[in-house]
């Protein structure tokens, strides 16, 4: 975990250096921007193990640049910003920020929220590089028109291909393994990012929109006031 790198993408030079202090203390190297633009320079020749995303930067902003890094790869990221509406909250997760915080913050509490991320991470590499067979056993799962395909991480719709993120890919495949089943919000959590999840549960609400753009009429419910299910035929419904 020490050698990690870090960047920190603020225009603000006082936080920078606040941040930039304390992950040093804790091991971490870091890397600090004032702009969108260098961060994306960055990350095409040098890309960073974990990005701390200031919303409100000048020229693009840390949501276009979290929607464009996205694109590219799972890396973590936290977004920070001086707005506490839940709207942004939400817009945060739903363009693939791991996590959100709100100016003023602790930084020790960004700090302990970097270490979970982190820790997740490893966790994560770990599994994928250990054959794992799924819960049912089965190296691929049918669910109707859906088929995953297990030990190669890959995911048909209706015979075509669709590429996945990682936690997109692990949400269906919970789903798909228990098809029926309504699971709550905080089970899918636990699940998918582990207990030490320190996000809005609304993570959850941002992947299964993300799955329905991808896989048009997904039979994936909303069981309102609880969570979702994955619907077969057989419900009748």
């Amino acid at each position: 975990m020490k050698s990690y790198q870090i960047a920190v993408v603020d225009d603000d030079a006082q936080i920078r250096e606040i941040v930039e202090a304390y992950l040093h203390k804790e091991g971490y190297r870091t890397i600090t921007l004032s702009t969108a633009e260098a961060a994306w320079e960055l990350w095409k020749s040098d890309p960073p193990d974990m990005w701390i995303l200031d919303i409100m930067l000048p020229g693009m902003s840390g949501f276009e640049l979290c929607k464009q890094i996205r694109k590219e790869a799972e890396v973590p990221i936290v977004m920070i910003s001086a707005r506490d509406e839940e709207v942004d909250r939400i817009l945060g997760l739903e363009l693939g920020g791991d996590d959100y915080l709100t100016k003023p913050f602790s930084p020790r509490e960004l700090v302990a929220r970097v270490n979970r991320l982190f820790h997740r991470l490893s966790s994560i590499r770990q599994a994928q590089e250990i054959p794992v067979p799924s819960q049912t056993g089965h190296t691929a799962i049918d669910v109707g028109e859906l088929r995953l395909v297990l030990e190669e991480r890959r995911i048909f719709w209706r015979g075509e291909e669709v590429e996945m993120t990682l936690k997109e890919f692990k949400l269906l495949q919970t789903l798909s393994e228990q098809p029926n089943r309504a699971f709550t919000r905080d089970e899918l959590l636990t699940l998918i990012w582990g207990g030490d999840y320190y996000g809005s549960d609304r993570a959850i609400d941002d992947l299964v929109k993300r799955l329905r753009r991808k896989m048009k009429e997904l039979p994936v419910d909303t069981v309102w006031g609880h969570g979702y299910r994955l619907r077969t035929e057989r419900t009748g419904q």
